[in-house]
């Protein structure tokens, strides 16, 4: 078996733990994949290493792979998604001060009960000329999304009531402390490491305000994809083992210590084990509290691209850039998630299969089985914090029913 060799770009997040981890516990090597890590500090910069060909696949926000496709801030290069690196994993983070304003206790709150009191403070400071400013880690990202349909969820307006920035990740707990911004959505160990520092506290995970959000994708070139179709699908089950291994309570301590290397995320053990066992320390020197899938991983195919999720990102997309819906774009969107990829890599595995590649996204509130090709398939709860659903094959009805 000839060898096929990676470079793949990442931002250093918990959430680039499957391609590490491939690479340094040689499931990568078992498939006949050698894997490069090249670290970036923008997202930006791993989107762009990728379409000029330094890097062959990104860690990637789902947002900008379909931003790119559909040629958004620039021109547009097909863009293929065949495997998702996982599902929630943000918060939002505030800073001391408005943490007090909020009157916020040593729990996650409820989102509705901690919006309406956003909602009071961000008129005052409004009304003096002083508005709140948020910082998200990119405009094409599910954290400025997320972010957003909580806001205005809840009755808050962004960009009229609120401010919202982008900052790095690796520099989001510094703009906090600067007091440049007012709070960051970003993803773990940035929020813990903010209140480790004393200069923020956690209001809310995001997976409150979408259960089993997508979030982080292995991004490539389409075309390049297609060209290495077979180190692909060795990749993805390169990765697919990596995410078994990551979820084994027996290997956790393993994992946040080699993500915690220098050359990888270069922060503390103990805040990377705490957003893998799923424990939040929500206020500075508090006990960290047990929130159940905060950053969820392998479980009931979490791992496969679902073209409604796609579909979801691009109406937020729609929404909150003055777009148009447009039929065309809406499957541009959804066809950059290639779940044939990912059932090619994984059939005869063993691994659960879902037999649709789309589903209706917010509309479980239990656990239920689903329709697999290979596998028993149980899903559990993805509901939005409103209760609203996402129909992915009526997208304007859905964007004519939001506030």
């Amino acid at each position: 078996m000839s060898l096929e060799r990676f470079r793949i770009g990442f931002l250093p997040l918990v959430d680039a733990a499957l391609p590490i981890l491939a690479h340094e516990l040689g499931f990568a090597e078992t498939e006949g994949v050698v894997i490069e890590l090249v670290r970036d500090v923008t997202w930006a910069a791993v989107r762009d290493r990728l379409l000029y060909g330094h890097t062959d696949a990104a860690h990637l926000v789902a947002p900008l792979a379909i931003a790119t496709a559909l040629g958004r801030d620039r021109p547009a290069v097909p863009m293929a998604v065949p495997f998702v690196l996982g599902l929630n994993g943000n918060a939002i983070t505030v800073s001391t001060a408005l943490g007090e304003a909020l009157a916020l206790d040593e729990t996650l709150g409820d989102p509705v009960a901690i919006g309406e009191s956003l909602r009071r403070v961000a008129g005052e400071r409004r009304a003096v000329g002083r508005r709140l400013r948020f910082g998200v880690v990119h405009r094409h990202s599910s954290h400025n999304y997320m972010l957003r349909y909580w806001l205005a969820g809840v009755g808050i307006r962004p960009d009229s009531d609120i401010e919202i920035v982008v900052t790095s990740p690796p520099f989001a707990a510094d703009a906090l402390a600067a007091g440049e911004v007012d709070g960051i959505c970003v993803g773990e160990p940035w929020n813990s490491i903010a209140v480790d520092r004393g200069v923020g506290r956690i209001a809310l995970a995001t997976a409150q305000i979408w259960r089993r959000g997508v979030e982080k994708v292995l991004a490539m070139r389409a075309d390049r994809a297609e060209e290495r179709r077979d180190g692909v699908l060795r990749l993805i089950r390169a990765l697919h083992t990596a995410a078994a291994h990551f979820i084994d309570p027996k290997t956790v301590e393993q994992s946040a210590a080699i993500l915690s290397r220098a050359h990888y995320l270069d922060a503390p053990v103990d805040a990377i084990l705490r957003a893998i066992t799923d424990r939040i320390r929500v206020v500075p020197g508090g006990e960290p509290v047990h929130y159940p899938d905060f950053m969820f991983q392998y479980r009931e195919a979490a791992n496969f691209p679902w073209r409604s999720q796609a579909g979801w990102l691009y109406a937020q997309m729609v929404r909150w850039e003055g777009l148009s819906f447009s039929p065309e774009d809406a499957a541009t969107a959804q066809g950059v998630f290639r779940p044939d990829l990912y059932r090619a890599a994984l059939a005869g595995s063993g691994a659960p299969l879902p037999g649709a590649s789309s589903k209706l996204e917010g509309a479980l509130v239990e656990p239920i089985g689903a329709g697999s090709t290979q596998g028993r398939l149980v899903l559990g709860s993805d509901r939005f914090f409103d209760g609203r659903a996402f129909d992915p094959d009526d997208i304007p009805a859905y964007l004519a029913g939001l506030p």
